[in-house]
């Protein structure tokens, strides 16, 4: 059965991407408060359905295509959101090597799948580490626009550059794991 309830939450993370949009930009009160909650939902929704399809033995085919899927436009999408919240260049930065990076690992995932190798770039520790401290970045500045005093937007701030540096460590795991196996299979020669 491909609607499992794991799948639906991934589909229900790529529907939220509107609202979170609209929130975000419609001025009624609070906005900013639900455009951040929507983001929170989602959030959770990417830990839930991981948790439910492996604690129901629901795992498919199709919702290990999607969930990183909308991970990825979620966060693609809130980042491009705080870039228009803090449009200064020590925001877009380390946004713009998030996303990058998200697709370099994306490729890389796939190249290994194709040769048979997707094991070796499975998600690590780092890598889900350096997720929860980006989500909760996103999450915070997301809720606590513009107020660059703030101890709330600081941590913000604090913990967006510490998924960047776990962004950039992660990618230079799965690139070794890679390049290691790539090697050992014979299909690199120094």
């Amino acid at each position: 059965m491909i609607w499992t309830v794991p799948n639906i939450l991934t589909m229900l993370r790529i529907l939220l991407i509107p609202f979170l949009v609209v929130a975000f930009y419609v001025p009624f009160p609070h906005h900013h408060g639900v455009s951040a909650t929507l983001f929170l939902l989602a959030a959770l929704t990417d830990w839930l359905d991981g948790f439910l399809a492996r604690y129901f033995q629901q795992t498919t085919k199709l919702g290990a295509f999607l969930d990183p899927v909308a991970d990825k436009l979620m966060v693609a999408t809130a980042l491009g959101l705080l870039i228009a919240l803090y449009p200064y260049p020590w925001v877009a930065l380390p946004a713009i090597i998030i996303i990058c990076r998200e697709i370099i690992v994306s490729a890389l995932r796939e190249w290994m799948a194709e040769i048979g190798q997707r094991s070796v770039v499975k998600v690590s520790f780092v890598g889900k580490v350096k997720t929860a401290a980006q989500m909760a970045a996103i999450f915070i500045l997301l809720l606590k626009p513009k107020d660059l005093g703030n101890i709330w937007v600081i941590l913000g701030f604090v913990l967006l550059y510490i998924a960047v540096i776990l962004t950039v460590y992660s990618m230079w795991l799965y690139l070794s794991a890679a390049y290691k196996a790539i090697k050992a299979s014979g299909a690199i020669k120094d």
